[in-house]
């Protein structure tokens, strides 16, 4: 599974690297600043839906544009999940936990535009888990596909956590309001 996943990261950003590259569009200004702050939906998949039924964040982004149609990505925030009630059964008494899940993810990505308006994206980076004494760090990797326009960015992508023996993922949502520098 993380052999896949890798893949899959790799493949998307080698896809938003060659269309960026090849693209004639003109939706990024060429050296230009911009910063976004974004509302995420983060639906919890694999493993972590098991204990966890959704998640939001809060993302502000930072974007570099390096050609009219290729940007550099830093984003940061904080990624809260909503813990399910887990049952546990010991010695015939029946109780219930959660696991609690708050990150802090500091990524960064590209943004090639294939068009004026859509894009690929991938990041890659760290979430820092900050609940419950906080001290776990786990590694994050994404791919996106989405549309910007001069103040408003919507994509969606697909995110995987992995570290200290765990593999988790969401499918994300992301709307932002972003304006020049």
């Amino acid at each position: 599974m993380k052999t896949n996943t890798q893949i899959l990261t790799i493949l998307f950003t080698a896809i938003a690297l060659f269309i960026g590259v090849q693209s004639n569009a003109q939706s990024v200004p060429p050296s230009k600043l911009r910063f976004g702050i974004g509302v995420d939906g983060l639906l919890p998949v694999g493993n972590l839906s098991n204990s966890t039924s959704f998640g939001l964040g809060i993302t502000p982004r930072l974007q570099y544009g390096l050609t009219n149609h290729v940007a550099l990505t830093f984003t940061s925030g904080i990624y809260h999940f909503f813990p399910k009630d887990i049952p546990l059964n010991f010695n015939g008494q029946s109780y219930t936990t959660h696991y609690d899940l708050d990150l802090i993810p500091v990524k960064l990505g590209i943004k090639a535009f294939v068009t004026p308006h859509i894009y690929l994206g991938a990041e890659a980076g760290m979430g820092f888990q900050v609940d419950n004494g906080g001290g776990d760090s786990k590694y994050l990797a994404s791919g996106a596909i989405g549309y910007a326009t001069k103040k408003w960015d919507i994509g969606v992508r697909y995110e995987n956590f992995s570290g200290n023996g765990y593999r988790n993922g969401i499918i994300g949502l992301r709307l932002a309001y972003g304006f020049g520098l």
